[in-house]
């Protein structure tokens, strides 16, 4: 991915922070990390990016990612609910609680949710599914971008030539964030499948 990024330059980035938050696991935090390094003369006499122009591209990127991801959720969700909804443990039901959700709490779901390793991938797909109202969520989505890409640029661009290191140890932090996301989804799958069980004993 490092070489990805001081090979395509800008065009990299931004491709790289389109896929990661359209629902594909790209390490954003190396990514932008890296290219905050690249923005110091550790590499090469002549910096190869600007600071703020990192922070642009990452966030438009993420943005677009994001909205690719949305869309998909927004105008396929029922979609495949109707199809596999029985194997999902989904429903109409479920989506239009959701919905009723997010109109209360989405927002801030949006919001916080882009400055959260792994969860920043996938919360457009929700926010689609509840029919979020699109400006909203651009915005949001925006905001929250920035402030994750100008978070992990600014600390690449203050380790420098050390970046190496400081890559070693996001990955060991975000590690312990994986395991908690993957056993949310599992207890929250759990708990589903009890409570069909008890309805359609009932």
């Amino acid at each position: 991915m490092q070489s990805f990024i001081h090979h395509y330059g800008y065009f990299g980035l931004f491709l790289l922070s389109v896929l990661s938050s359209a629902c594909i696991p790209i390490p954003s935090e190396v990514a932008y990390g890296f290219a905050g390094a690249l923005c110091t003369t550790a590499f090469n006499k002549h910096p190869q990016f600007s600071l703020w122009e990192v922070i642009v591209v990452g966030a438009i990127g993420s943005l677009v990612g994001a909205i690719i991801a949305y869309e998909v959720g927004r105008y396929a969700g029922r979609s495949i609910v109707d199809r596999w909804g029985k194997w999902l443990l989904l429903t109409h039901q479920d989506l239009d609680a959701s919905q009723r959700w997010f109109e209360k709490y989405g927002p801030a779901s949006v919001l916080i949710g882009r400055v959260i390793p792994v969860v920043r991938s996938f919360i457009s797909v929700p926010a689609g599914l509840a029919e979020m109202k699109r400006g909203r969520f651009a915005v949001l989505t925006l905001i929250g971008s920035a402030i994750w890409v100008a978070l992990l640029a600014g600390l690449g661009y203050a380790a420098g030539k050390n970046w190496h290191h400081v890559s070693g140890d996001f990955h060991d932090a975000q590690d312990p964030i994986i395991i908690i996301v993957v056993l949310a989804i599992v207890a929250g799958f759990w708990h589903r499948i009890r409570t069909v069980r008890r309805h359609n004993a009932s």
